[in-house]
């Protein structure tokens, strides 16, 4: 294959962690196509598509800074945070983490069984209100467990305890709601379609569900688990009567301590595997029309990129089209050829190019940037 005779490259690396932000990796990539090129001849079309697996930096991938809308919202431990949401065409791209993530929260401080999703609820009204009707939303980093009782309740829900009494409920206190009204919900809610984008497949409530997973990692103690569990089978009951149908045995359900469970019960919403959710967002598909090479990368590769990964999806996207994929990578974590596997047609490191793991990390930009001018000048035959 010779690039002269390519018409058009699409550039869609993720970020290199801790090292270049998916905006600059792409930009350095196409720097240095450009340089490689040289006098090959008039360069194709190089489209640069910044992408994310739908975690935590999914925001900072898609959505440039001018196009982002600060709010000040309750954050995961009942104190005001500042957030951000940002606009990608008619698409509104909403972190949870942003709102109600883990590192919102000192570690000494953290509590599943006390923290809330208020302030996601919060980000979507705002959003809504703003005339986003397609919602992306990301659960990656959460620090609930409330089953998405904050964010209903912001959206105009209430919940009531066996007194009558409105309260909002916690991951602790699931089990004290007695009703759940929903005539204060924002009509807004029923022109929005939500996509969920979830790396994990969890129910929201068993051994494989929200709390009994990932409950400690944000702070519960063994002793809580029990009441916290019988709790959200309790609130799973309720919004099964409510909707009429079991949404807690969705498949990722339990993702971001149940955040999709009663937009699933009471919206138009799907959730998808992150990295899917984002090339949908971004019409890789259509990116991709004309295309004769893609380009992607992150910072590091192993087999946890083979399994629903950036990197594995912009694969087996451009792979149904027959488009050669080449990967950029900062490093190499396991054999390549097994990583090959995952249908790219090679794979660079620009550890090959440093001087020590520390450089790499130090200069990503120019060595992404050197080793895409080799890249253009060696398949062009320069």
């Amino acid at each position: 294959m010779r690039l002269d005779s390519i018409r058009k490259i699409v550039i869609a690396p993720d970020s290199f962690k801790g090292s270049i932000s998916a905006h600059d990796a792409a930009e350095a990539i196409r720097v240095g196509l450009l340089q490689g090129w040289g006098g090959a001849g008039t360069a194709p079309e190089l489209l640069c598509l910044p992408i994310a697996d739908g975690g935590e930096g999914t925001l900072d991938a898609l959505v440039a800074p001018e196009h982002r809308i600060s709010v000040t919202v309750t954050g995961p431990d009942g104190a005001p945070c500042h957030a951000q949401y940002g606009g990608l065409g008619d698409t509104a791209v909403i972190e949870m983490a942003s709102a109600a993530g883990l590192t919102l929260i000192p570690q000494a401080c953290r509590s599943a069984a006390k923290a809330t999703t208020y302030g996601v609820g919060e980000l979507i009204r705002h959003a809504i209100r703003r005339g986003y009707r397609s919602i992306l939303l990301t659960v990656g980093g959460s620090a609930t467990n409330d089953g998405g009782c904050g964010m209903l309740a912001a959206l105009g829900a209430e919940f009531r305890d066996a007194r009558g009494h409105t309260f909002l409920p916690t991951g602790g206190t699931l089990s004290e709601i007695a009703a759940i009204e929903l005539a204060g919900l924002d009509p807004l809610l029923s022109q929005c379609r939500f996509t969920v984008a979830a790396d994990v497949r969890n129910p929201l409530c068993g051994e494989t569900g929200a709390t009994r997973i990932y409950a400690r990692q944000k702070g519960a103690a063994d002793r809580e688990l029990d009441e916290m569990e019988r709790g959200m089978k309790h609130y799973a009951d309720l919004l099964c009567s409510l909707c009429g149908r079991p949404v807690a045995d969705i498949e990722g359900c339990g993702a971001g301590g149940g955040l999709a469970a009663p937009l699933l019960a009471f919206a138009d919403t799907e959730i998808r595997s992150g990295i899917e959710a984002v090339l949908s967002t971004l019409h890789f598909d259509q990116a991709l029309q004309g295309a004769g090479l893609v380009i992607t990368g992150e910072g590091k590769i192993d087999r946890q990129s083979l399994f629903g990964k950036a990197i594995s999806g912009v694969a087996k996207a451009a792979g149904a089209r027959g488009i050669p994929v080449y990967c950029f990578v900062g490093c190499m974590g396991d054999d390549k050829n097994q990583l090959l596997s995952m249908g790219v047609r090679d794979i660079l490191a620009i550890s090959d190019y440093a001087d020590s793991p520390e450089d790499s990390m130090r200069r990503a930009g120019e060595l992404l940037r050197s080793m895409a001018a080799d890249f253009a000048s060696r398949i062009c035959g320069i």
